[in-house]
C-alpha cells in the first residue's frame, strides 16, 4: 500500500470512511466492475454462485508510463489508450467466469481424443487484447470522423465551410447518441449500465466521506461528471470547436488525415478540461458537463444490493481499505 493510501486509510479507520484526496475512476464490467486509483487496480465480479472474486494490480512506480500520466495534454493520450487497454483486460477477466460450457457432445468428442480442455495462453490473452483495441479504435475513428467527414462533404458545397461544420457536428451527434441508444437495448448490456450506476455511487459516496455501506450508496446519485461519457461528448465538443477553427479542405482524403492526426491533442484537451470540470464550480462551465450528465440516464441504471455490494468491494481494495 502506498503511503498516500496509507494517510486516507488512517482517516477512515473503524469507519471506512475515505477522503478526497485521492482521484478515483471506474468501469463496468460483465457482472462486475474494476476500480481504479492513481496506481492500483481492483476488479470485482460476482459468479453465477454468488460468490465475488476478486483481482488487484499495483502499477510499478517506477514506469515511464506512469511518470507520464502526470504530465498535463500528454496523459490525456496515454490515460485513453491505456484505459482502453486496461479495460479490455478487465472485460476479458470478467467474462471467463461466464464462458458457456461445453456441450456434452463437444465434451465426448475431446475425451475420445484423449484432449484436456484447453486454456488461452497469456501470450494468446495479449493478442487479443491489443487486436480489440485497435480494432475499437478503428471503429471509433469509422464512426465519429470518416463517416460524419464523408456525409457532410456530400451534402455541403466545397467553398460554404460554416454550413459544412454545422452539418459535421450534428452528423457526429446523431451517431454517437444513436449508437448509446441502440446498444442500451441489449439484455446484457442493461446489466452492464446497472453495474455503472453502482460504480458511481459508490464513487460518490467514497467523495462525500461517507461511510461505504450499501444504504449509504443507494442514496447517492448516478450521474457522475468525471465518467468516461461525459468524455466521449467533450471529445466531440473539443473536435467541433478545433475543425472549425482549422477550416476545411477541397481535398477529402486531406480534410480526414488531418482529423486523425489532431486526435491525441483533441484527446489531451478533452481530458484536462473534464479534469476541470470534476473540480469547479463555476455555472458557466458546468454547463459542458450537462450533455453528458443528460446521456448518463442511458448509460447508467439504477443498481440492485448485490451490485452496490461488488461496487464496494472493489473500491475499497483500489483504496487499499482491505
Amino acid at each position: 500500500m502506498s503511503k498516500k493510501n496509507k494517510d486516507n486509510q488512517k482517516k477512515c479507520e473503524n469507519i471506512n470512511t475515505c477522503s478526497t484526496n485521492l482521484a478515483v475512476g471506474g468501469q463496468a464490467l460483465i457482472e462486475g466492475i474494476m476500480m481504479k486509483n492513481s496506481d492500483i487496480t481492483a476488479i470485482a465480479v460476482r459468479k453465477l454462485d454468488g460468490e465475488i472474486v476478486t483481482k488487484v494490480d499495483k502499477a510499478n512506480s517506477k514506469s515511464i508510463t506512469l511518470k507520464l500520466k502526470k504530465v498535463p495534454f500528454l496523459r490525456g493520450v496515454i490515460n485513453f489508450f491505456s484505459s482502453m487497454v486496461e479495460g479490455t483486460k478487465a472485460l476479458m477477466f470478467s467474462a471467463k467466469f461466464f464462458d458457456v460450457e461445453e456441450t456434452e457432445k463437444e465434451k465426448a468428442k475431446r475425451e475420445a481424443k484423449n484432449k484436456p480442455k484447453e486454456d488461452i495462453s497469456d501470450e494468446t490473452k495479449d493478442i487479443v487484447i491489443y487486436v480489440s483495441v485497435v480494432l475499437g479504435l478503428l471503429l471509433s475513428i469509422g464512426l465519429f470522423i470518416i463517416l460524419p467527414n464523408l456525409i457532410s462533404t456530400f451534402i455541403v458545397p466545397t467553398e460554404n465551410v460554416k454550413l459544412y461544420n454545422v452539418v459535421e457536428s450534428v452528423v457526429k451527434f446523431t451517431i454517437f447518441i444513436g449508437y448509446i441508444v441502440l446498444v442500451a437495448q441489449m439484455k446484457d448490456i442493461k446489466r452492464v449500465f446497472e453495474y455503472h450506476g453502482a460504480e458511481h455511487k459508490t464513487i460518490f459516496c467514497y467523495e462525500n466521506n461517507l461511510e461505504l455501506t450499501v444504504e449509504n450508496v443507494k442514496k447517492q446519485q448516478r450521474f457522475h461528471p468525471r465518467c468516461g461519457t461525459n468524455f466521449m461528448i467533450i471529445v466531440l465538443i473539443i473536435s467541433v470547436i478545433v475543425f472549425s477553427i482549422i477550416g476545411r479542405s477541397t481535398n477529402i482524403f486531406i480534410n480526414i488525415g488531418y482529423r486523425l492526426l489532431l486526435l491525441p491533442v483533441i484527446a489531451g484537451i478533452s481530458y484536462e478540461f473534464i479534469r476541470f470540470l470534476g473540480k469547479t464550480k463555476n455555472r458557466f462551465f458546468k454547463i459542458f458537463a450537462k450533455p453528458g450528465l443528460w446521456l448518463q440516464r442511458i448509460t447508467t441504471r439504477e443498481p440492485d444490493e448485490e451490485q452496490i455490494e461488488v461496487a464496494i468491494k472493489a473500491l475499497k481494495l483500489a483504496m487499499g481499505m482491505e
